[in-house]
């Protein structure tokens, strides 16, 4: 026979992910939803203990238990995975609008990301990513034209990594990143839906080869309510 917190666990689960049982709300009391559901408190509380663990509220001092947004994205901080490798976990579809591909002559900024040269080229790529109906990343890459010598809107708007790898048989290695918030940019606001929002989270990476070639570096823009960042960190052992 299922354990009763263990059903009153589900139900919640149920509410919250249907969003009968919206985000920011403040669940009952220990006291109410004992009566609600005709059992202990400490039956309640092994449910609210294990709706904490796994993320789906959060146990506010003096105020009781909130729920959280269970519709944020997880994205791998260490990782270096493409955008339509992670999209491929996703419920909703996201959809890829190509906003500008073109080959230019860096700025000052952008040559000293890459370690260019004044007469080096590079591959301009900005990428509007649209998940749910909302558009809520803004992508934007650098690749170093000595690497990438020819790019596409269709290669663009489906994966720029599978091409590299599956066509230019470049062996993409490692990244260095930072993670840093801003105030949106002027371009932020017009390509992405940021009414209300105040902030952005951007993920700064320089992207090297297997031979410690530096070739790409990405600004991706997060509208922050949709997203967590997640890693996994191990203590070294002595």
């Amino acid at each position: 026979m299922t354990n009763k917190y263990l059903t009153i666990y589900n139900q919640l689960i149920e509410q919250i992910k249907s969003g009968k049982i919206p985000p920011q709300t403040l669940l009952p009391s220990e006291n109410e939803l004992s009566e609600q559901y005709q059992t202990s408190r400490e039956t309640i509380r092994k449910a609210l203990n294990l709706l904490s663990q796994n993320g789906y509220i959060q146990k506010v001092r003096g105020k009781g238990s909130i729920v959280i947004d269970v519709s944020k994205f997880d994205f791998p901080v260490s990782g270096l995975v493409s955008f339509k490798e992670l999209s491929g976990k996703m419920a909703n579809k996201p959809k890829t609008i190509v906003n500008q591909l073109e080959l230019i002559k860096p700025d000052s900024f952008i040559r000293q990301q890459l370690q260019l040269s004044g007469k080096d080229q590079v591959w301009k790529i900005v990428r509007t990513r649209e998940i749910g109906g909302e558009k809520i990343i803004l992508d934007k890459d650098y690749l170093n034209y000595k690497y990438v010598p020819s790019l596409t809107e269709e290669i663009c708007s489906d994966s720029i990594y599978q091409y590299l790898e599956n066509e230019l048989n470049l062996a993409i290695s490692f990244a260095k990143k930072e993670i840093v918030v801003q105030e949106p940019s002027l371009e932020d606001r017009e390509l992405l839906d940021l009414d209300g929002f105040h902030n952005v989270v951007v993920i700064k990476s320089h992207v090297y080869l297997d031979d410690a070639s530096l070739f790409q570096y990405t600004e991706s823009r997060h509208r922050p309510d949709k997203f967590r960042f997640v890693d996994f960190a191990r203590r070294p052992q002595r």
